[in-house]
């Protein structure tokens, strides 16, 4: 299986808070890193340290979309108060909908929350790929 991550987190958060995030959501599906294709979020987070350096250091590709590219997406989990801060009531797991090309229905990981030792908080959404490009 294939999948693309949806990422979040708060400004400034630790690169080990995203990536204990980003392990804790693939041992739920007992995929492995290999797995992943590539990597989505808002394009508000583009300059994010830590979701740039898990990104690199693991070779992913990462796409970044619009709030209001994000907001037409159907998610199960919206959220009033990302959309009061960001303009669209879901980051993750609309940004790996997209990116993979699927529907809610392919979330193999709805929006795994995750607080690091910095008190900064990560989400990780994975939406399983359906098709062959990758």
């Amino acid at each position: 299986m294939k999948v693309v991550l949806g990422l979040g987190c708060d400004r400034g958060a630790a690169i080990e808070t995203l990536a204990e995030a980003i392990e804790q959501a693939l041992r739920l599906i007992d995929v492995s890193y290999d797995a992943v294709v590539g990597a989505a979020s808002i394009d508000k987070k583009s300059d994010e340290v830590a979701m740039l350096a898990v990104c690199a250091q693991h070779d992913w590709d990462m796409v970044w979309y619009s709030a209001e590219a994000l907001a037409q997406v159907d998610v199960p989990n919206p959220s009033a108060v990302v959309l009061k801060y960001v303009g669209t009531p879901s980051v993750g797991e609309a940004a790996a909908i997209l990116r993979a090309g699927g529907t809610q229905e392919d979330l193999v990981v709805e929006k795994l929350k995750y607080k690091g030792a910095d008190g900064k908080h990560a989400t990780v959404s994975v939406v399983r790929v359906n098709h062959e490009e990758w």
